[in-house]
């Protein structure tokens, strides 16, 4: 795992240097860079290596054919690596100076340009150039576990892992996006293919880019998400779920250092935790963070499981100090606003983790292709709310509003509005307010007269539009909520989240359930055997009998939270009333800030829970702060 950083067309080699220091959390053991000034234009080639397979110094990057002919820098794994090796020594036109898949890669694309993509099976970011065209290659793995920015500004190209990298080369601005503004508001994050700079784009997952001539040549999908539903009996789906989920876990066990599995208690990371066992030949390390709040705490539910499977547990306790100490860092780091506030446990428990090990497994992306959310219950309920008389509706409302404001985690009053608040829209967007912060009634308040003018989509919400246009004729409702999740939350709530918070401590993540094989298995399946009435997650749960204890597979969905709310009126108050003081707000006039103060005040009297907007705010005054006040 490592950061990748580099440009074609205008740029100093100080530019690149520039570029690849901002990128050091993500591979600390080494940094290379490589620049030349070239007939045309000036490449660079920069590289922040976190040493995983093949520790050898020859290993590192930028990486070149032996011709010097194609060179590469690479973020990731690619788990099939071996096998593939084998099969381009069998063709005898290769000869491999390390054990790394960063070699296999390079060879890959001289053997099969960019029709190598069917080959691999991995989480990758990384650009290619090719001395003997010009060209310059990027590329993003099929699910987007691995983050890729771009910038191109008239003849150059400038790309690299993070924004803050591509912010060290002159061409790039920190001018911010109005539209980017108002889908974080709502989303609680950037959405892909937006970054919250004008000149900043995220490159899609499972697609790559060509950059020739000082232009884009050309950005194509190499794979897409497909729901082919195939006849099938459940034991037989079991069987095949069963073989698929071991095979990529047991792949995603190879490195050449200490590994380990996040392990919150929940069925996913317990399923993962099965499976990383049962394919090792010595006890598996998991890890698990508690909370001293009661209603947030899982860590009586891992330490269950692991005693079931027989790891080698370790634990350790988040408190409110804990996360305001981690606070300043997290937000120094973080080069776009992000507000989901699970960061932070996710962050503690990566610093845990790495004292230990050097890469981690987790259950992630199990909720989205398996209806696993809160939401995909509600989602059924809605049908009968809709049906119901304008008067019950309005009924509802008033009831919702006269619930007692608690701080717990998912509690009653929070679940009853973020349901009636998803009604507020059209029903495409119904799962996206349900999760996220403000709604768009809500930002016409919020945001200031000439952010409004600026915008060209008014709720924020027009890429779901775009991804709802896109799906087949007679893609079913739970298909398209389903596709949703994969190209929004997943993709830039929990990736992101789970990437940064990892990288900071310089830990790679790697997660079996989202290896293709069982995306495409998943996606291949009835949604009978997903959601069975009330119950989400149904055929995993099946699976998972037998395997776990009962009472991991029967529990309720707890999300990796923090009691947010709570210590928004204690321990955090002091940072909010500095964030989002008038005057803090006047530094860019993007929000009304008499609208902040009421919300604020709602919240501090116990009036509302305001959590979600107060923290999205709070994140963006730290994110302006640090890299565009």
């Amino acid at each position: 795992m490592c950061g990748i950083a580099g440009f074609s067309g205008q740029g100093t080699e100080d530019d690149l240097l520039r570029m690849i220091r901002q990128l050091k959390h993500r591979g600390p053991d080494f940094q290379g860079g490589w620049w030349q000034q070239r007939p045309h234009e000036a490449v660079g080639l920069g590289h922040a290596r976190l040493s995983i397979i093949d520790l050898s110094s020859g290993a590192n990057q930028p990486f070149f054919t032996a011709d010097e002919s194609v060179g590469i820098v690479f973020n990731g794994e690619i788990y099939n690596y071996l096998t593939l090796k084998d099969e381009l020594l069998k063709t005898g036109r290769y000869t491999f100076r390390t054990t790394s898949d960063t070699e296999v890669l390079l060879y890959l694309y001289q053997e099969y340009g960019e029709q190598l993509f069917a080959k691999i099976n991995g989480m990758f970011a990384f650009a290619i150039y090719d001395f003997r065209t010009g060209k310059t290659l990027l590329a993003r793995d099929r699910m987007g576990k691995k983050p890729l920015h771009y910038g191109v500004k008239g003849d150059t190209l400038v790309y690299g892992s993070e924004p803050k990298a591509l912010l060290q080369h002159p061409l790039i601005g920190k001018t911010i996006s109005p539209d980017a503004l108002n889908a974080y508001l709502t989303f609680e994050y950037v959405p892909t293919p937006y970054s919250i700079y004008q000149d900043i784009q995220k490159l899609e997952p499972g697609h790559y880019m060509t950059f020739e001539n000082g232009r884009v040549t050309a950005k194509e999908p190499f794979w897409t998400i497909q729901f082919n539903h195939q006849p099938i009996t459940f034991e037989t789906a079991l069987t095949r779920f069963d073989e698929l989920l071991s095979d990529a876990t047991a792949i995603r066990l190879m490195a050449d250092v200490p590994l380990g599995v996040f392990l919150s208690g929940g069925l996913d990371s317990s399923a993962v935790a099965y499976y990383a066992q049962r394919n090792s030949t010595s006890r598996i390390q998991t890890f698990s963070i508690g909370f001293q709040e009661k209603s947030y705490d899982e860590a009586t539910y891992a330490r269950s499981v692991a005693k079931h499977l027989g790891t080698e547990h370790h634990e350790k306790t988040l408190t409110a100090q804990d996360s305001l100490d981690l606070l300043p860092g997290i937000a120094a780091e973080l080069d776009e606003p992000f507000a989901d506030a699970s960061i932070i446990p996710t962050y503690l428990l990566s610093k845990f983790t790495r004292g230990q090990v050097t890469v981690a497994l987790g259950g992630d992306g199990s909720d989205e292709m398996l209806a696993g959310y809160p939401t995909f219950t509600s989602d059924y309920l809605r049908g009968i709310y809709g049906r119901m008389p304008r008067l019950v509706n309005s009924l509802a409302n008033r009831v919702a509003n006269l619930l007692p404001v608690s701080d717990d985690n998912i509690s009653l009053d929070f679940k009853a509005k973020q349901f009636l608040k998803g009604f507020q829209e059209k029903p495409d967007y119904t799962h996206t307010l349900w999760l996220g912060s403000f709604s768009p009634r809500q930002k016409r308040q919020l945001l200031s007269p000439d952010v409004l003018a600026q915008l060209t989509d008014k709720t924020g919400l027009g890429l779901i539009d775009r991804y709802v246009a896109g799906l087949p004729a007679g893609t079913s409702d739970f298909d398209q909520t389903t596709y949703i999740y994969y190209l929004t939350y997943l993709l830039d709530d929990i990736l992101v989240k789970v990437d940064r918070a990892s990288m900071y401590n310089s830990l790679e993540v790697r997660a079996p359930f989202l290896d293709y094989r069982v995306v495409d298995f998943a996606n291949s399946l009835p949604e009978s055997f997903k959601r069975k009435g009330l119950t989400g997650k149904y055929i995993l749960k099946e699976l998972m009998r037998g395997k776990i204890p009962n009472d991991i597979i029967d529990r309720p969905k707890k999300g990796f939270g923090i009691p947010l709310s709570q210590w928004l009126r204690n321990e955090l108050r002091p940072l909010c009333d500095d964030l989002l003081s008038e005057a803090s707000l006047k530094q860019h006039g993007l929000f009304n800030a008499s609208y902040v103060e009421q919300i604020r005040q709602e919240h501090f009297t116990g009036k509302q829970n305001h959590r979600k907007l107060l923290w999205t705010l709070m994140v963006f005054q730290q994110w302006y702060r640090h890299y565009a006040g």
